[in-house]
C-alpha cells in the first residue's frame, strides 16, 4: 500500500476528497478516496460528508436497541483503578483516561446501529466496528486549525445539572488539564494558539435522555505549506489528549499496564478532507465485533480527585446508542 503520508499529501494537493483512519497506537494508518472506502466496506458520514448513500437500509421496524451490557466486574475495574491512582498520587500522571470493554447481549447488528445512531461523526468499518462519536478532534479551514476537547459529563435529568457540572472541581481540573495538553500539542504544529471559547456546554442525545458535556474551542494557524506536511503534523499530535492523558508519554505507559486489552481503533481518530477542509473525530462511542459478539468500549478520565464508584458508574453511563 502506498505510504500514508505520501497519499494524503497527493490527495490534498490535488483537492481530491478522501477518508482517513488511524488507530490508537498509530500502528495502522489508512487513507482512501470515498469510492475506495466503499469498495472496502467502509462507510462514514461526517456532518453530511460521506459515502453511505448506497448502504443497504435496515428495516425501519427495528426499534429495540436493548444492549443488555454485562459490565466488567468491580474487582477487575478496582484493580486497574488502584494502579492508576497510585501512579497519579506519585506524580507520574496528572490525568489518565481509563477504558474497559463491556460485553453486550443484543440482537442488533453493526449495520443497524450505524443507520439508527444519531451523531455528527459516524463510521461503519468492514463489519468489524461502528463509531457514533460526538467529539471533534481537529478541523482545518482556510489555513487555521481547530480542536474541541470534550471533558465533563452529566445527565441532564439531574436537578441543576448545568450548574453542578460547571462547579464540579474534579471535572474542572480534568478539563483544564486536557485544554493545556491540547494547546501544547497544537503548538508543535501551528502558531498563534489561542482559546476562543472555554468550557461551553453542549447537549448530547442519549437514547430518550440527554447528556450535558463541556467542551473548549482552541485555534491555531498552520504554515502556508500545511498540505505538504499535514499527515506528519497530524501524527505528531496523536493519540488525542482527551482519551490518553497528561503528561502523554508516561500516561500511555501506564494505560498499557492498567488496561486489560489493547485499544486498537478505539480512541484512535478518523476523518475526511472534502476537497477544501479537513474534519475529524475521536473514535469514541465504539462498538466492536469480537469473536462474533458485540463489545462496547468506554471509559473516563481519572484524576487524584476521582472516586472508584463514580468512575465505575461512568463506564455504565456511557454505554448507549443515541437513536435517531
Amino acid at each position: 500500500m502506498e505510504n500514508f503520508e505520501n497519499k494524503v499529501t497527493s490527495f490534498l494537493q490535488d483537492e481530491i476528497p478522501f477518508f482517513f483512519i488511524i488507530d490508537f497506537e498509530k500502528k495502522v494508518k489508512q487513507v482512501y478516496t470515498f469510492e475506495e472506502a466503499a469498495d472496502e466496506n467502509i462507510y462514514f458520514n461526517i456532518k453530511g460528508n460521506g459515502n453511505d448513500e448506497n448502504l443497504i437500509k435496515t428495516s425501519p421496524e427495528i426499534s429495540n436497541f436493548d444492549l443488555n451490557p454485562t459490565l466488567v466486574s468491580k474487582e477487575i475495574y478496582e484493580k486497574a483503578f488502584t494502579t492508576v491512582k497510585h501512579e497519579l498520587n506519585t506524580g507520574n500522571s496528572f490525568l489518565l483516561n481509563l477504558t474497559f470493554p463491556t460485553a453486550l447481549d443484543t440482537t442488533v447488528n453493526l449495520d443497524d446501529i450505524y443507520q439508527k445512531a444519531h451523531a455528527p461523526y459516524k463510521l461503519l468499518y468492514k463489519d468489524k466496528f461502528v463509531v457514533f462519536s460526538p467529539e471533534c478532534y481537529l478541523k482545518v479551514k482556510d489555513g487555521k486549525i481547530f480542536s474541541y476537547p470534550m471533558k465533563g459529563t452529566i445527565n441532564s435529568n439531574v436537578p441543576n445539572a448545568k450548574e453542578l457540572l460547571l462547579s464540579n472541581k474534579k471535572e474542572l481540573y480534568e478539563h483544564n488539564t486536557i485544554v493545556d495538553l491540547i494547546r501544547n500539542d497544537l503548538s508543535m504544529i501551528a502558531k498563534k494558539i489561542r482559546v476562543n471559547k472555554f468550557r461551553f456546554v453542549d447537549t448530547i442525545k442519549k437514547g430518550n435522555q440527554e447528556l450535558l458535556q463541556t467542551s473548549t474551542e482552541i485555534q491555531g494557524e498552520l504554515p502556508d505549506n500545511w498540505k505538504n506536511e499535514f499527515a506528519s503534523l497530524l501524527l505528531k499530535t496523536l493519540p488525542a489528549g482527551s482519551i490518553s492523558g497528561a503528561p502523554k508519554k508516561k500516561t500511555l505507559e501506564i494505560i498499557s499496564k492498567a488496561e486489560i486489552a489493547p485499544r486498537g481503533f478505539y480512541t484512535g481518530i478518523f476523518g475526511v478532507f472534502d476537497g477544501q477542509q479537513v474534519d475529524s473525530a475521536v473514535s469514541i462511542r465504539f462498538i466492536e465485533k469480537i469473536d462474533g459478539n458485540l463489545v462496547y468500549k468506554s471509559g473516563g478520565g481519572i484524576t487524584h480527585l476521582s472516586e472508584m464508584e463514580d468512575e465505575y458508574q461512568e463506564l455504565l453511563e456511557k454505554i448507549y446508542v443515541p437513536i435517531i
